[in-house]
């Protein structure tokens, strides 16, 4: 999908939804914040959350008391959306507008979480791009946290296909660069009452390639 159409999109789905008329609204995003406690990060550390849209994600990573953290989406609404709801707070956030799948951050990360927005890339050229990038962002030895769709979970998203993964073929994709410390899988519960099933896994970033 052209830049241009998945921004359209996206933009679409931002202005005409509430945050909770989307399936992948959750009010506490525990498995990710449990994992980020997990890794005993210096309050300092560098943490991106890609697509990180409207989600309560980077509010958690806030009251945790983290001080560098960029919020990166392609949808310029769904970021406003989360700086009004920051209020004062929204300063003290880097906000970045940028398709994921040609994208290059202007920093370098300790963490890079990637909560339901890989899954949304299904042409392998956007895949390899994306996979570039965080070879080239996430500092050697840190971490990459990701969460899509598993190969149970659902093949399609806000009327757009995804691609499912599993830990195997996850781990393949990755392993030039990246070591995994471990996956899992999870269910979400929608609000819609249905349930979509996630592979977490977090892997860390080689120091020497």
């Amino acid at each position: 999908m052209q830049t241009e159409a998945r921004k359209k999109h996206w933009e679409n789905i931002y202005t005409t939804k509430q945050q909770t008329e989307v399936s992948w609204y959750e009010k506490v995003p525990s498995t990710a914040i449990e994992l980020i406690k997990e890794l005993n990060l210096p309050k300092t550390a560098n943490i991106i959350d890609n697509g990180g849209g409207d989600s309560f994600f980077v509010d958690h990573l806030l009251q945790l008391g983290f001080t560098n953290i960029t919020v990166q989406d392609i949808s310029e609404t769904a970021l406003a959306k989360t700086k009004k709801r920051l209020g004062k707070d929204a300063e003290r956030i880097t906000w970045l507008v940028c398709d994921e799948s040609d994208c290059s951050p202007p920093g370098y990360y300790d963490v890079w979480h990637d909560r339901a927005a890989f899954h949304f890339l299904t042409e392998e050229a956007e895949i390899q791009n994306y996979i570039n990038t965080i070879e080239n962002h996430i500092r050697p030895g840190g971490y990459f946290i990701i969460a899509t769709f598993s190969e149970q979970g659902p093949s399609k998203c806000s009327g757009l296909p995804v691609k499912q993964y599993s830990e195997t073929t996850m781990s393949k994709l990755l392993q030039n660069s990246f070591i995994k410390e471990k996956c899992f899988t999870t269910d979400h519960h929608t609000p819609f009452n249905t349930e979509q099933n996630f592979l977490f896994c977090i892997f860390r970033r080689m120091h020497h390639l």
